[in-house]
């Protein structure tokens, strides 16, 4: 997984002038933009090796395309604010370490909302469609499987493959049919198995809606006896 985040910059047409990072771990009524000037670091997770309360992610924060991103929800008649003093949760600082790790392009955190409807989520994207020709790059950080019980236990093996192969093929379909398929995952085969909690699952919904185009599996490997996959939305 390290690898592919690692790699995951050259899959890009172009560099990103910007980054919005939809994140699993930050839950609100209505989005909300992160748009502090230089977020400080939120270390939401505990029993942790100590180093890991030591990362240091120094970016850049996108104050106005936050105030913009608000905006372009606002108005699509969706719930949308700016916070400017929260910081960066490891949803956003874990895997763009990784994938970016100068933190030379301003980065900003959005929520998901807490009804976790998503077809909202995938109406959100909609809404920060337009900034894609801007040259700001979506990014959707969950999980594919996030079912922390299943993790090493081979008896989710099956389920989550099950709802992997789904998930790939609703990824893969048409704009349209994505779309109805996405906002119907409850009926996937395996879908509460995989996602007892449907937050890690919701960030995939505002990078899908943002896209008119293909979607694509870009990485797939079974970690800790699951399958888990990465989806790209041209």
């Amino acid at each position: 997984m390290a690898a592919f985040l690692r790699r995951y910059p050259e899959q890009l047409p172009a560099r990103p002038k910007a980054i919005i990072v939809v994140s699993a771990h930050w839950e609100t009524r209505g989005f909300i933009f992160g748009a502090a000037v230089r977020p400080t670091m939120i270390y939401d997770y505990s029993g942790f090796p100590p180093h890991t309360y030591q990362l240091n992610y120094p970016i850049a924060g996108a104050p106005a395309l936050a105030a913009r991103a608000a905006a372009l929800l606002s108005s699509k008649g969706l719930e949308a604010s700016i916070d400017e003093a929260r910081g960066i949760d490891h949803g956003l600082f874990i895997p763009m370490m990784v994938s970016f790790p100068e933190g030379d392009i301003p980065m900003i955190e959005m929520s998901v909302e807490k009804t976790f409807d998503p077809q909202l989520h995938l109406d959100a994207g909609k809404a920060l469609a337009p900034l894609r020709a801007e040259g700001v790059l979506i990014v959707g950080s969950g999980m594919s499987f996030h079912n922390m019980r299943g993790y090493g236990d081979p008896r989710f093996t099956a389920p989550s493959e099950e709802f992997d192969q789904w998930l790939t093929a609703a990824a893969k379909s048409d704009p349209d049919t994505r779309e109805a398929l996405l906002a119907a995952w409850r009926d996937a085969p395996s879908a509460r198995l995989s996602h007892p909690r449907e937050e890690h699952l919701l960030p995939l919904m505002v990078a899908a809606g943002a896209s008119g185009g293909e979607g694509r599996r870009i990485y797939s490997e079974r970690v800790m006896q699951t399958a888990i996959s990465a989806f790209r939305f041209d």
